[in-house]
């Protein structure tokens, strides 16, 4: 099975002063030459936010894992499970030091010391990811329900990667509750108190 999968480089391989990011560059199994492929970028894309930016790169790279894909794969045919098979072959490329049970900084969000606990891509990344993928799937024209990215399978993998790494790095992933704007009454209330 992974003589199947195209050989990706990680862009942060290529490009140093690239920050936080998982897009990698899929180099052409069929050539022999280990230069990435090139993409011509439009005008339009200069003056594309950086979201959009890494959205186009991201669905580039993916496009390129189907295309090198054995056998290769049309979009139409992508499901959740190549998703999946995507998001943990890119776990390789991954910076977040993720403990192991056996290992003794288990549960301790900053070890005293180093430890042979293999790299990961951290959850979050994972999630934003696939966040941009599946908006770029339905921007290329994909139909909503047939969204791989949006599969149950693909949601539990992410939520089984948080829960996992949050124990595994003693971190809590809850997720942040918005304050509430205060309403006019409270603050005219407050004023008059401060004002006798």
């Amino acid at each position: 099975m992974m003589n199947s999968l195209p050989e990706l480089v990680p862009i942060t391989a290529l490009n140093p002063t690239s920050t936080n990011s998982i897009t990698t560059v899929a180099l052409s199994s069929s050539s022999s030459s280990t230069s990435p492929s090139a993409t011509t970028v439009p005008a339009a894309a200069a003056t594309s936010s950086r979201y959009e930016n890494q959205k186009r790169r991201d669905w580039n790279t993916f496009g390129q894992y189907l295309r090198n894909h054995r056998p290769p794969l049309s979009l139409s045919r992508c499901s959740g499970a190549h998703v999946l098979e995507f998001l943990r072959y890119l776990d390789q490329f991954g910076k977040t030091k993720v403990h192991t049970q056996l290992c003794p900084f288990f549960g301790h969000p900053s070890p005293p010391a180093p430890c042979p606990c293999p790299l990961r891509q951290a959850w979050g990344s994972l999630d934003a990811l696939v966040g941009r993928l599946r908006a770029a799937f339905e921007e290329n024209g994909g139909k909503p329900e047939a969204n791989p990215f949006g599969a149950r399978a693909v949601r539990l993998y992410l939520r089984e990667v948080r829960d996992s790494q949050a124990k595994a790095r003693g971190i809590s992933y809850e997720k942040k509750k918005r304050k509430k704007p205060p309403q006019p009454s409270m603050i005219a209330a407050a004023d008059r108190v401060e004002n006798q």
